[in-house]
């Protein structure tokens, strides 16, 4: 039986590749993979399948950067107490659009504490997220809710395997690039490449060629398909090709990638956040970051970047050295703060037109 647990010395080296490393699209992903970790393609593709059917990987997909198809944005729910957990169960369970649903809190009392349930959310070109959060609401009895859509995206990525050694401080030579949210429209015949594109991998397709069945599955060639992906590539459309730690449960050997969860915050003063994202997004140990706009719920806050770990202590030493370089480029912050990641479930968020006028038809 070949080992599963990410920190096995080979799948170590594999998932430190697999994880966020391989950008855009790519033909032979395998072959990318096992070029750029030294192992062979026959025992990364052995190795990702076992993983994957063991649950130590949740998925094995090519990313999009939806933010381009849909309209999207993180949103933050004030709901009573008694109703959370059936809040959080409909948003994961029953809502397609809903991606992360995670119950966060805080050290103590503070602006926007009272805001429990975040989530991501993303609606096709041509829906409202205003409306369907409305909608929500009905659904599952909140009080009210923050819609936060990104105005720049600075860091997004995962890579937990290979920032668990990261130390505090650790960081790009230059500033992170702010990558602007830009809406693009595709055709019929793009849609349908990029569905079948896009969809998860069983264990049983971690082979050679994997595109192959996906032409086949969208009714084109595979020259074609791969014609129209590394279009959509070219357009920043597409992400990364990834394998998707569950880093919020244990493994079946009881080993946890990440424990905690935290998403930090800063309120930097209008005009300087293109600057405030550069510096901290340059930061190695943070997976997103992002120029968003909390409104006075959250003291106006415009900078939040995310990290994970297995030590809480040594997290807020990261969130402190990043404090004390925004200080020392002379960016001023007004406020700052950190909500903890809980109870937490992930799936990609659905973006298809079509599935959301089904959806929305049921409801």
């Amino acid at each position: 039986m070949l080992p599963v647990e990410h920190n096995d010395p080979v799948n170590a080296k594999i998932l430190a590749v697999s994880e966020d490393k391989v950008e855009g699209f790519v033909r032979e992903p395998f072959e990318e993979i096992a070029n750029r970790s030294g192992v062979s393609v026959e025992v990364v593709m052995a190795r990702i399948a076992a993983m994957l059917r063991a649950g130590t990987i949740r998925r094995v997909r090519q990313t999009l950067l939806a933010t381009n198809l849909a309209e999207g944005a993180l949103v933050a729910w004030k709901v009573p107490d008694d109703n959370i957990d059936a809040a959080f169960d409909w948003m994961f369970q029953r809502d397609p659009f809903s991606g992360h649903v995670v119950l966060r809190s805080t050290d103590t009392v503070s602006a926007g504490s009272d805001y429990k349930l975040w989530t991501t959310l993303k609606v096709p070109q041509g829906f409202s997220l205003q409306t369907h959060c409305e909608l929500l609401v009905k659904k599952v009895g909140a009080e009210r809710f923050r819609l936060m859509p990104a105005k720049g995206i600075f860091t997004l990525g995962v890579g937990h395997v290979r920032r668990k050694t990261i130390e505090p401080g650790s960081k790009a030579d230059h500033p992170a690039k702010m990558i602007p949210v830009q809406r693009v429209k595709l055709s019929e015949h793009e849609w349908n490449v990029l569905l079948a594109l896009k969809r998860e991998f069983a264990p049983e397709e971690i082979k050679p060629s994997p595109w192959s069945a996906r032409a086949n599955q969208a009714g084109v060639s595979l020259e074609e398909f791969c014609r129209v992906a590394e279009d959509l590539n070219a357009r920043k459309i597409v992400g990364r090709f990834s394998t998707f730690l569950e880093h919020v449960k244990p493994s079946v050997g009881g080993v946890r990638v990440t424990r905690f969860n935290a998403l930090f915050h800063w309120a930097v003063p209008p005009g300087r956040e293109i600057e405030t994202g550069g510096e901290v997004g340059r930061h190695h140990i943070l997976t997103h970051c992002y120029w968003r706009e909390a409104g006075p719920e959250f003291k106006n806050v415009n900078i939040m970047a995310v990290a994970h770990g297995t030590d809480k202590q040594l997290l807020l030493d990261h969130k402190s050295t990043i404090d004390r370089h925004l200080q020392a480029r002379e960016i001023p912050f007004s406020y700052t703060n950190v909500f903890w990641g809980g109870r937490s479930e992930i799936k990609p968020s659905e973006i298809s037109p079509r599935v959301y006028q089904e959806w929305l038809s049921e409801q």
